[in-house]
């Protein structure tokens, strides 16, 4: 009996190319992808009201944002107004164009 060679023993390979191997992994996750493109998913109703309600609170977020940005930009242009009319009126009292002629001192001998 022949028991050293049994005719389902398994041969050795030889090793694949790599470029090989890449090119099988590719086309097997093109397929893949193309399958699950193909493959028809029904939208669920909770996806949609979740996706509408995020453009909704999106909005009113922008809106806020913007009713914000104009209120500090009014409060800004009044404060400086403000500060604008206070130094106007204190230049008037001790600015350049009010100046009042002092005489020097007389020396009494």
């Amino acid at each position: 009996m022949a028991l050293s060679r049994r005719s389902y023993s398994y041969s050795k390979m030889d090793k694949e190319d790599p470029e090989e191997v890449i090119s099988r992994r590719a086309q097997f996750l093109i397929y893949k992808v193309l399958e699950q493109a193909n493959s028809p998913r029904k939208k669920s109703c909770l996806r949609i009201r979740i996706t509408k309600l995020k453009v909704k609170i999106g909005n009113r977020l922008r809106r806020l944002r913007k009713r914000i940005m104009s209120s500090v930009y009014a409060v800004k242009v009044g404060i400086h107004g403000h500060v604008k009319s206070q130094v106007k009126t204190w230049k008037g009292f001790y600015g350049k164009g009010r100046q009042t002629l002092i005489s020097p001192p007389h020396i009494i001998k």
